[in-house]
């Protein structure tokens, strides 16, 4: 399969949270980190979340850095949940904002094409056909994946083994079991099953820890 190369990106408190249980984010991590994390979008052709974290946190995923270029906006939404009022939708035409779904015709789809929104009509099974779209997106000059949320999407990249590099910043606080973690389910029966990453590279930042880790081929 060609694909581009991916990279997932954690916030987390030192427990592996990446919101209350309410849904509460900000601020996990400190500006430096925050900052370093906007960097990260710059360095890449694409940036990726699911549906709950496009339509509960309502996120740009911008850099918001003087001079850089922002990267595609691409949602893994199944059920079309995008609203036409979200951040994404309103600034489509300007940024582009590109979705993967089972439902890319009717009266919802039609508003946000008409926004400037790009639907893929992606397979479904048991959620997005994440292999299928990342040969699309490679197929649209995507050469390089940042994916940032949530805990669903990011345990669907790593079911499929296809996560290259972990940026991982992690904040010295911590939330507790009923906190939101930032992997979902595995469904591992055997610890030699287990994703395994070496690390590659640690540094503070202020009162954070960035970890950088790269897959084991």
């Amino acid at each position: 399969m060609q694909r581009p190369h991916v990279t997932l990106k954690f916030a987390t408190s030192l427990d592996g949270k990446i919101a209350l249980a309410n849904g509460m984010s900000e601020w996990i991590t400190g500006e430096k980190a925050r900052e370093e994390g906007r960097k990260l979008r710059a360095r890449h052709d694409a940036i990726a979340v699911g549906a709950n974290t496009a339509v509960l946190d309502n996120p740009q995923l911008t850099t918001r850095i003087d001079g850089e270029a922002n990267p595609v906006r691409v949602i893994f939404d199944t059920h079309l949940r995008l609203s036409p009022k979200s951040n994404l939708a309103l600034t489509a035409k300007d940024i582009p904002v590109w979705v993967f779904s089972a439902a890319t015709t009717g009266e919802a789809a039609n508003i946000l094409e008409e926004q400037g929104v790009k639907l893929f009509k992606a397979p479904v099974d048991n959620g997005i056909d994440l292999k299928a779209a990342l040969q699309i997106l490679h197929e649209n000059s995507i050469s390089s994946l940042l994916v940032e949320g949530g805990g669903t999407l990011a345990a669907s990249f790593l079911r499929l083994d296809v996560i290259d590099v972990i940026e991982w910043f992690r904040a010295p606080i911590i939330l507790g079991g009923d906190s939101r973690g930032s992997v979902g389910d595995l469904n591992l029966e055997d610890m030699n099953l287990a994703k395994r990453f070496n690390r590659i590279n640690i540094r503070e930042l202020g009162d954070d820890v960035h970890e950088r880790y790269e897959r084991i081929i």
